[in-house]
């Protein structure tokens, strides 16, 4: 074997006294080569440094051919499930630029499957690139390109959809899509918090549970991330009542006001859903793409200026994060009955984490609800800005749609829940 070594490679790596053997995975540089040991674990090494030698040619089998539309297909046997693998970059699909230490969105669906081997045997894959950026660089037209590229897959035959994507964002766009389809199979978005070339990583189980969810009987917009900070099991959050709750955990996402749709156990593979959830093949696929942008979120805080709200005049939609059960100062609700007045569809939610809004309550709530503010019930107020703007785009009458679950991102009721 003289060949030069590739990444899915088997390969052994000699540097100084140290000798590790395992899967080259890619590097953000040509300088760096980065090696999946036995363990899980990665490890970069400078080639200037190293002695590489083959060992076995790509030993996970990754056959991957390219169609004129810019999808690839993976196949490892015929008798699997398809799942459909669309990447947007973030840090699950990013790695280590060694030259600044930084963490880069650059992998295509490709580079995620050999740098996760784990992947292989699972199903066959369809890959396809929707977008390559960090999260915070998310945007509503990538959530249109995104919900049309999953709604292909599935009338191109998959059985289930993975998402990468980066965390910061990925609520939003798991309530973008959750609005915009209507799904008879998984689609299910997950990432990491910690990227590929770092010991910590949680990428390969992640991305390990969010494949096994594909294939599971909820046909929903899912969110799959590490229920502990453990390598054991992940939870599948609803797209619409998901929250990420910490900066670095890896278990930073949670489902908001209940408990989540269900777990995969990573040793086991095992799926356990519970409570209400849409079934495989119970819709058919439908997909309304349209969104109006012109929407904003304001967190109402005390001393806020009346005039901040000039801002957002003209604008389709205003989502208001208020106080308790949806409060902001009396003296803005004059300019927000100016914005209603004006033709802006405002919709109150709470700052709280759990519970619902209720202006009946309060002088200052039956005052806002006078003004033509719409209660925002127990809706997370990420979620009810996205949904607004799906609804102003969508609904024959926005209000009464903002004031119906549509996705789950409604609950009946708000009761205390505890994470066991």
């Amino acid at each position: 074997m003289s060949q030069t070594p590739a990444p899915g490679d088997r390969v052994r790596v000699e540097r100084a006294d140290r000798t590790y053997e395992g899967v080259l995975l890619p590097s953000s540089t040509d300088d760096h080569l980065v090696v999946k040991l036995e363990g899980g674990y990665n490890v970069g090494i400078d080639r200037e440094e190293a002695a590489l030698e083959l060992l076995a040619e790509d030993v996970y089998d990754v056959e991957t051919s390219q169609s004129d539309d810019g999808t690839s297909e993976i196949e490892f046997d015929d008798s699997l499930p398809t799942i459909s693998l669309i990447s947007t970059g973030g840090t699950i699909a990013s790695t280590v630029d060694y030259r600044t230490g930084a963490v880069t969105a650059q992998f295509d669906a490709e580079d995620v499957l050999r740098a996760v081997p784990d992947l292989a045997g699972r199903a066959n894959y369809r890959g396809r690139v929707v977008a390559n950026i960090l999260s915070e660089n998310m945007e509503p037209p990538i959530w249109q390109d995104l919900a049309a590229a999953v709604a292909e897959e599935i009338e191109l035959g998959a059985d289930g959809v993975v998402v990468m994507h980066g965390t910061d964002t990925m609520q939003y766009s798991a309530s973008a899509l959750a609005f915009m389809l209507e799904t008879p199979v998984p689609v299910v978005f997950t990432g990491s918090q910690r990227s590929a070339d770092r010991p910590s990583s949680d990428n390969v189980m992640n991305a390990v549970c969010a494949v096994e969810a594909a294939k599971s009987d909820c046909a929903e917009v899912l969110v799959c991330m590490h229920a502990s900070e453990s390598d054991t099991t992940c939870a599948l959050h609803r797209g619409t009542r998901v929250r990420k709750n910490h900066t670095s955990r890896r278990d930073a996402f949670e489902t908001v006001g209940s408990e989540p749709l269900g777990t995969v156990d990573y040793d086991t593979e095992t799926v356990a859903l519970s409570g209400d959830y849409t079934e495989r093949g119970d819709v058919d696929l439908d997909v309304d793409t349209d969104l109006e942008e012109s929407v904003e979120l304001v967190k109402f805080t005390p001393g806020m200026d009346p005039a901040f709200l000039d801002a957002v005049s003209g604008s389709a939609g205003l989502v208001l994060e208020g106080t308790g059960l949806g409060h902001v100062h009396t003296d803005l609700i004059p300019q927000v009955e100016s914005l209603v007045e004006d033709g802006t569809t405002v919709v109150m939610t709470s700052q709280c984490l759990e519970g619902r809004v209720c202006d009946r309550v309060y002088d200052t709530g039956r005052d806002l609800l006078s003004a033509g503010v719409l209660e925002g019930e127990d809706m997370l107020p990420g979620t009810a800005k996205v949904k607004l703007m799906w609804a102003l785009a969508n609904a024959d009458d926005p209000a009464e749609a903002m004031q119906t679950s549509l996705a789950g991102e409604i609950q009946e009721r708000s009761v205390p829940w505890e994470s066991q």
